[in-house]
């Protein structure tokens, strides 16, 4: 799936010059620099709020479809000690997520995780944590662990390795995957994961057969 991600400098858009008709000529003229100021400020602003309504979206919380249907890439991980395969999962609704244990976000998103486990580990949902290996080791990794009571199953990727190979360049970062193993949608940034918008998205995928 395809990121949402905005990289735009609205201060380098100018409307620096204006222009206007007389009859058949043009005039050209330069805005005075208080001016140029409060337009720079004004589009700022704007670009500002427009960012703040998209995050704000339903949609934008529970991710974008754009990766919808396509076969989630397979891959050799440690579970319980023994080696497995996210294959193995299938027939599951798996929630990949990545994370550190540096990264306050995904503190913060813990709880919510562990609550999230509970609740669809009976309905054929499991969450998959991969710890990324950026600046962790594994004192750190287990303290996370022990810290945070982490009730679903990790897979600690210390060569980064994994990460890189889905596209993965922030954390925390969730691929929701079908029970067919399909990906269903990428979800950046911590979430809600009980939110009464997020549940009724994850419904629909454990409801699913």
């Amino acid at each position: 799936m395809t990121d949402t991600k905005v990289f735009c400098d609205p201060i380098r858009w100018g409307l620096l010059n204006y222009s206007y008709l007389v009859g058949d000529m043009s005039i050209i003229g330069r805005l005075d620099s208080g001016l140029k100021r409060k337009l720079k400020t004004a589009l700022v602003l704007s670009f500002i709020a427009g960012l703040l309504v998209l995050f704000a979206r339903p949609e934008y919380r529970q991710g974008e479809p754009s990766l919808r249907g396509r076969t989630a890439p397979d891959f050799l991980l440690t579970l319980n000690g023994k080696p497995a395969h996210l294959s193995d999962l299938r027939g599951k609704v798996v929630l990949l997520n990545f994370w550190a244990s540096w990264c306050q976000p995904c503190v913060e998103e813990a709880p919510s995780l562990n609550m999230l486990q509970t609740r669809i580990a009976p309905l054929g949902g499991t969450i998959l944590g991969v710890n990324v290996g950026i600046n962790d080791d594994e004192g750190a990794y287990e303290k996370f662990l022990s810290d945070y009571k982490i009730l679903f199953p990790t897979y600690r990727d210390d060569t980064e390795k994994l990460a890189a190979s889905w596209g993965t360049t922030a954390f925390p970062e969730t691929y929701v995957i079908d029970r067919k193993g399909r990906l269903d949608r990428k979800i950046v940034g911590p979430q809600d994961w009980t939110s009464p918008d997020m549940m009724t998205y994850l419904d629909s995928l454990l409801n699913e057969r």
